[in-house]
């Protein structure tokens, strides 16, 4: 019987491009932020990703200005 092969987990070529796209520069950004950088693997949920972009975005709104004392 034929049916959709997706590979391992369901997840196919595109998913995992997906996820290494995401995944890898979220890896590189969040130490800058102050957040533990093993944090990006849940960015493959995309809602998460959204919420650290924010976090980012407006880090030194919420803990103040870098540097300052």
């Amino acid at each position: 019987m034929m049916g959709n092969d997706f590979g391992v987990g369901g997840m196919g070529g595109l998913g995992l491009l997906y996820a290494l796209l995401v995944i890898i520069p979220f890896w590189r950004l969040l130490p800058r932020f102050g957040i533990p950088n093993w944090v990006s693997i849940a960015t493959i949920i995309p809602i998460v990703a959204l919420v650290l972009l924010w976090v980012m975005a407006f880090r030194d709104e919420l803990t103040g200005p870098a540097g300052k004392s």
